[in-house]
């Protein structure tokens, strides 16, 4: 059975399940509207780095607010240059259209310096809104200096977000914040982990589109209670050998930068050309839950700690992505492995000839760097690439 006639069979699975997290999305809306509308307070976020635990402690709710579409793009490129990260365009324009109700929500916001762009993206953003920009550590391997630098940063953020909901985030808060991050988490992982074999319960664009939910939960909890029993149905499914795609279908590790919702092209045209994506490992995907906060430890430090892992390309050297890549190679079985990188992100760019030179060398696992922007003007030349690519894995 092709995978086009496998996929048909499946539909409704699939359709049940992007449909529930599409409905709970919707829902989550209205209810972040009622929140703020009773003077509740909501924090902007846009990055893995930005510490949801102290967020949540304070009685704020954290919204995702890296822009994943294009339309807000030719809006940005009337201030921002045109040859810049689609993600930091897309950005900036919902920021300067107010067409982001997520943004407009928004009461202070929590930035990174990850990037040059969006450090500078930041200062245009300050003028709008409240907010602080972590300055992280770019050489953090086994460095104390790195660590003790992050939890200053830590600290002064918790400052931050205590002035601006007028709360003291207090220990036992924290405690519990901490616990029920690491209980999303662990679901999280649970679920991605259910692609490891062969019954390939949920397609890469559903699993993307789950992960991407936690990013706009008013009540995290109702979040984790749809994770469960979604994780529970496909467990059964792969006990039953049920499988959303042929047992030939190549099995693909999608890396590089983060992908959304209206960006997922890449990821959508792998599926549609016959391949599976059976782990994501971007910032979007298993990075952002592979390692839990430590319960037992001082919190601000467990929490310093724990982001401080996150493999991103502005770490150098960043062996911690080369460390996650080397072991999801092996735990998914991959077949081949998709680096996406937005046109502009130098970064994950330069990062690239690394991961492959050190994959080809370690698993001689097939590799395909793919640049792309937000547009689907490269659909069909994406397309020739990834069936040649997924060709040249059957041969």
């Amino acid at each position: 059975m092709s995978y086009h006639e496998d996929t048909a069979k499946s539909k409704n699975m699939r359709h049940e399940i992007a449909d529930s997290f599409d409905e709970f999305r919707a829902d989550q809306q209205l209810k972040l509207k009622a929140a703020w509308q009773k003077g509740k307070k909501i924090c902007g976020v846009y990055c893995a780095f930005a510490p949801r635990e102290l967020i949540r402690a304070s009685g704020a709710i954290p919204v995702s607010l890296c822009g994943t579409k294009q339309e807000p793009i030719p809006e940005a490129e009337k201030i921002l240059p045109r040859n810049l990260c689609p993600l930091i365009k897309s950005s900036y324009g919902y920021a300067i259209t107010w067409s982001c109700p997520y943004y407009n929500f928004s009461h202070f916001l929590i930035g990174e310096t990850t990037c040059d762009g969006k450090t500078k993206m930041f200062e245009l953003i300050a003028r709008e809104k409240p907010i602080y920009v972590m300055d992280l550590p770019k050489r953090v391997n086994n460095s104390s200096s790195a660590l003790a630098y992050w939890l200053a940063e830590i600290r002064k953020v918790k400052k931050f977000i205590e002035d601006q909901t007028g709360n003291t985030i207090t220990e036992d808060n924290l405690h519990k914040a901490i616990s029920i991050q690491n209980a999303e988490r662990i679901l999280l992982k649970r679920l991605a982990c259910l692609c490891r074999g062969s019954h390939i319960p949920i397609t890469g664009l559903d699993m993307n589109r789950v992960v991407n939910g936690k990013g706009f939960c008013v009540d995290q909890g109702e979040y984790i209670k749809n994770l469960e029993v979604l994780t529970k149905e496909l467990e059964a499914k792969v006990n039953e050998g049920q499988s959303v795609c042929s047992e030939d279908a190549s099995r693909i590790l999608l890396t590089g930068c983060p992908i959304g919702e209206g960006s997922e092209k890449v990821l959508r045209t792998i599926e549609e050309c016959g391949g599976i994506v059976v782990c994501q490992e971007a910032c979007s995907g298993i990075k952002n839950f592979d390692d839990l906060v430590d319960e037992d430890k001082e919190p601000l430090k467990a929490i310093a700690e724990r982001y401080l892992k996150i493999g991103c390309s502005c770490i150098s050297p960043n062996t911690r992505r080369i460390e996650l890549l080397d072991r999801l190679v092996k735990e998914f079985n991959v077949d081949g492995v998709v680096d996406l990188t937005w046109l502009a992100c130098h970064t994950y760019n330069v990062e690239s000839f690394i991961i492959k030179d050190y994959l080809n060398k370690r698993h001689k696992v097939p590799f395909l760097q793919v640049e792309a922007d937000y547009s689907e003007g490269d659909i069909m030349q994406l397309r020739v690439r990834l069936e040649a690519f997924l060709e040249m894995i059957h041969r």
